[in-house]
């Protein structure tokens, strides 16, 4: 089973729209922030310093909304991987009671720090990111 990252963070006055609920491309940032936080804590320093990732695809469907006070807990795991598109799943949970809010599937493309041009991962960094069969773990890990 691949691993769950989860990342803790609260609703910000600024995330909040004209409706009084967080606005739907703060959690497209959440998405992004859990990815790259779960990049950090687990990938090689050498990794890190190699290579950058961009995102080529968001899919994201939104189920609950937060408001202002709400505790958030994003949780984000790897996908199945080709050469050079990784894909990864967050979802995004009301940390108080665990309500789904939203879940995201995104594409990443790893990028070559000094050349900015795609570039291919070490074994390593494949087997820490990336699943042979794109399993999911259950809700809840």
């Amino acid at each position: 089973m691949p691993e769950v990252y989860e990342l803790a963070l609260e609703v910000r006055p600024e995330d909040i729209d004209q409706l009084g609920h967080v606005n739907n491309i703060c959690y497209l940032r959440w998405v992004q922030a859990a990815a790259e936080a779960h990049w950090r804590a687990a990938a090689p320093a050498e990794d890190q310093a190699r290579l950058y990732w961009v995102v080529v695809r968001h899919e994201i469907d939104y189920r609950r909304a937060a408001f202002l006070g709400d505790g958030i807990a994003v949780r984000t795991w790897v996908g199945s991987a080709s050469r050079l598109r990784f894909e990864r799943f967050t979802e995004v949970l009301r940390a108080g009671d665990r309500t789904v809010l939203a879940q995201a599937r995104s594409l990443w493309c790893p990028i070559d720090a000094r050349t900015g041009k795609p570039a291919g991962v070490s074994p390593a960094v494949r087997a820490r990111f990336a699943t042979p069969d794109g399993v999911s773990p259950a809700r809840g890990s």
